[in-house]
């Protein structure tokens, strides 16, 4: 059974910058990608960053590019979202979610984590 538990949400000012770590636990296949989404009140889970395993390959929403770095500690079994100039419109419910292979729809994600709100004041 594939666990994940996320942590470092806050509320923090705009401008700021947050890391979120995932740690998981159980059986996660080196295939495995990760990938980082959020939920915004009364929006659609969407897509933030994927990561391969091996961490050479990322991919980010455009909104985030520049400002968010997805990575990966194999050896921790733990990925992290580098989160930096946050903007009000950041502010989410973050999760974090294990595929098979690569994807940007939420709905190809097999095990998620539990989430951690991150709140960006103006």
């Amino acid at each position: 059974q594939v666990q994940l538990v996320e942590s470092g949400g806050g509320l923090v000012q705009a401008g700021s910058s947050l890391r979120l770590s995932c740690a998981a636990s159980g059986h996660i296949l080196s295939s495995d990608v990760m990938g980082w989404f959020r939920q915004a009140p009364g929006k659609e889970r969407e897509f933030v960053a994927t990561i391969n395993w091996s961490g050479r390959s990322t991919f980010y929403e455009d909104s985030v590019k520049g400002r968010f770095t997805i990575s990966r500690d194999n050896a921790k079994d733990t990925v992290y979202l580098q989160m930096n100039s946050l903007k009000p419109e950041d502010t989410a419910v973050y999760y974090c979610a294990a595929a098979r292979s690569g994807s940007t729809n939420w709905r190809n994600y097999d095990y998620w984590g539990q989430g951690t709100q991150v709140t960006v004041s103006s």
